[in-house]
């Protein structure tokens, strides 16, 4: 992905969470090439050092990084006051005085599937916690961050309005997400915060088992998730894209 030549994004602040690998990782690229500021998130140091290290040298531009694992509210505290004091000083000043960041990116996810009686209460737990908790917590500790104005954008997927068999957890999650999105939206819109979400079907990552390089081509790419994120962050501000699908162009089945 190349600089664009649009400067909307240009300064913005923006935390993503699960910007390690994927989605995230796509999308924190994106950002970065448009000039924004970026932390990420991840569960592990490691994971989350090695990442940082990558975009800086694939983008020629600093990123902060901290683990946090989304699951648990003091660690996502900790997270937005490691993100205050990067992106202290720094932004729009007197319109956003006050302010330590614009856009917030709900990426980080997990998905367990099994039929319902063989589905462990463990991984029930974590897949709500860290795909539903964990976005609201985020949301919540952003909100009193926007000032004047911000944007969060939602990960969701085609599985939180279509359940199938053996994602019990991941459906619920999903579907779950959605109407937290939504009444979010309704929430904050009056204050001049536009919220949400994007709905991808089958995207070539580590989450679904392939990469794109691996001969599952028949699928969306991160870049192209990334793309659509962008799309909604450049609106104008009058304009808010409320929810956008994604689905592979061609079937499995249509592709030889």
């Amino acid at each position: 992905m190349t600089p664009s030549s649009s400067n909307t994004l240009k300064h913005k602040r923006c935390l993503v969470t699960g910007g390690t690998r994927g989605i995230g990782r796509a999308i924190a690229h994106m950002l970065l090439c448009e000039g924004a500021q970026v932390a990420i998130c991840g569960r592990t140091q490691e994971t989350v050092q090695q990442a940082v290290l990558e975009l800086q040298d694939e983008t020629g531009t600093k990123v902060h990084g901290k683990a946090a694992d989304l699951r648990h509210y003091k660690q996502v505290e900790e997270l937005f006051q490691f993100v205050d004091v990067c992106f202290a000083g720094s932004g729009e000043p007197e319109s956003r005085r006050g302010s330590t960041l614009d856009v917030l990116i709900n990426n980080a996810g997990v998905g367990v599937f099994a039929p319902i009686g063989e589905l462990a209460v463990e991984a029930w737990q974590e897949t709500l916690e860290t795909n539903l908790y964990g976005t609201f917590y985020a949301s919540k500790l952003a909100v009193s961050r926007f000032h004047g104005s911000g944007h969060i954008v939602n990960i969701s997927s085609l599985a939180g309005a279509h359940a199938f068999a053996g994602g019990a957890a991941y459906n619920a999650s999903k579907f779950g997400l959605i109407g937290l999105t939504e009444a979010m939206m309704q929430d904050l819109r009056s204050q001049g915060v536009r919220v949400g979400y994007v709905m991808p079907g089958s995207v070539a990552t580590e989450f679904g088992g392939s990469t794109a390089e691996s001969g599952s081509h028949w699928k969306i790419w991160p870049e192209d998730v990334a793309a659509v994120v962008r799309m909604m962050l450049e609106m104008p501000e009058r304009t808010l894209v409320s929810r956008v699908e994604v689905r592979p162009a061609r079937p499995k089945s249509e592709v030889k």
